[in-house]
């Protein structure tokens, strides 16, 4: 059976089970060296569009990445960014929150990391753990410095609806808005953290809270599906990306955003005929200097 990249994003108001969406389908390549050639294909398309969305200065895109421990946030990043000039990209990778930070909106630290209009932004992780392991653990909700008010029932609703219209309120200022979930099965989860525990150069890699999160994966599932089903919209939709197979995550990942860009209306800027009377003035500058 032969996917489309379409058949990745969930549409509005569609209900998610995890369960029905694959976590490995078959390659869109036949050797490492196929592999690698459509790689750099798709990143080169996307420099190209990202020069261009630079040049142009309207719209700025914001790529989010969501995924268990394992699934390969890091390398889908680095590879899928790894052609396109740093002065036309920036990435956060979002921790747990700090002093500072708790002492804000959950929103506050993204807003501070939005990417400028002619760029690309990539937040590894994003405000959606607010309503994802802040789900899964409540002891986390429950130290908020929140008035009691905010931890009602009504809490996910509530935030959900914070982050529809926070996403709007983006994108109907310039800001194309991407969301990948990196779809790794448990059993996949677990043979890659057996690679960062067995492989020396690894090590550094693996958390041992990383493990103990196994245990909550029924809970995470649950809180993911309810996630997809309240926040994928048109104007910023969810794309759950099979990631058993890194090298196929990260082609679709690559396609979906060279697609993206490739869909605005971006151009070149184009000079008034001051700016342009101003040139054919240098040009005779330097072509009269002698040296």
């Amino acid at each position: 059976m032969k996917f489309k990249l379409g058949d990745f994003r969930v549409g509005e108001g569609k209900k998610v089970d995890l369960g029905r969406w694959p976590t490995e389908i078959k390659a869109l390549y036949k050797t490492d060296e196929e592999y690698q050639e459509r790689l750099d294909s798709d990143t080169a398309k996307l420099d190209d569009l990202q020069r261009l969305q630079y040049a142009h200065d309207r719209y700025a895109v914001l790529a989010i990445f969501q995924a268990m421990d394992g699934a390969g946030k890091d390398g889908a990043i680095r590879h899928v960014l790894s052609g396109v000039n740093p002065q036309g990209c920036q990435v956060f990778s979002f921790k747990a929150p700090s002093a500072e930070e708790r002492d804000h909106t959950y929103l506050w630290r993204s807003m501070k990391a939005l990417p400028e209009r002619g760029r690309i932004g990539i937040h590894n992780r994003s405000y959606y753990e607010e309503v994802l392991v802040a789900r899964v653990h409540p002891e986390i909700l429950a130290s908020q410095q929140l008035p009691d008010d905010c931890k009602g029932n009504n809490v996910w609703k509530s935030r959900f609806e914070q982050i529809n219209n926070f996403e709007r309120y983006l994108h109907d200022n310039g800001t194309r808005i991407l969301k990948f979930y990196l779809n790794v099965s448990k059993k996949e989860q677990k043979k890659r953290f057996l690679e960062r525990i067995d492989q020396q150069e690894k090590n550094w890699k693996f958390s041992v809270n990383d493990a103990k999160e196994r245990s909550f994966w029924k809970d995470y599932m649950n809180a993911y599906e309810d996630v997809f089903t309240h926040t994928s919209t048109k104007y910023a939709p969810w794309y759950i990306i099979p990631a058993d197979n890194k090298w196929f995550m990260r082609l679709a990942v690559a396609a979906i955003t060279y697609r993206t860009l490739d869909r605005l209306d971006l151009k070149y800027p184009t000079l008034t005929p001051e700016k342009k009377q101003g040139l054919v003035e240098a040009k005779k500058v330097l072509l009269a200097e002698k040296a």
